[in-house]
């Protein structure tokens, strides 16, 4: 809110800005409220105005479904889900894998994280060894038939 006072023709006048929009104002002069239509430029905030949208209730709950960089491709690729440093791996080359089975174990945000298979298959390459800092999204094993 922003006061005022204002002398118009040797009058006092005591004027709290209480609501203020682009072309729209709530005033107050000396007690008395005013709805004022501002017809003047638009006064031009330095802070945009932000508006959320209203949330919508839904009665039944279904789980969202996301598709991440940690989604298998066609060939049975395993990527990195975060940025981490490899701690363990669980398989070696040439080892039968189950869809789901942890392969691999990786730090990351100072949390341990377990890598699982993509689908069922083969190990046919490991890209990363124990220790390796990985990226977001980098190549860490292919599984294959």
């Amino acid at each position: 809110m922003r006061k005022y006072k204002f002398s118009i023709n040797g009058n006092p006048f005591n004027v709290t800005i209480k609501q203020l929009s682009d072309d729209h104002a709530l005033v107050d002069v000396n007690g008395s409220e005013y709805n004022v239509d501002i017809i003047d430029e638009p006064i031009h905030h330095k802070t945009p105005k932000l508006t959320r949208e209203k949330a919508v209730a839904t009665s039944e709950r279904r789980p969202i479904q996301t598709t991440s960089k940690v989604a298998a491709s066609a060939m049975g690729s395993i990527k990195a889900p975060l940025p981490g440093i490899i701690l363990e791996i669980l398989v070696k080359e040439s080892d039968d894998v189950q869809t789901g089975q942890t392969v691999m174990k990786m730090e990351a945000m100072k949390m341990e994280n377990n890598i699982q298979a993509t689908r069922d298959g083969i190990v046919k390459s490991i890209h990363v060894k124990k220790g390796d800092s990985v990226l977001e999204g980098a190549m860490l094993m292919e599984i294959g038939e």
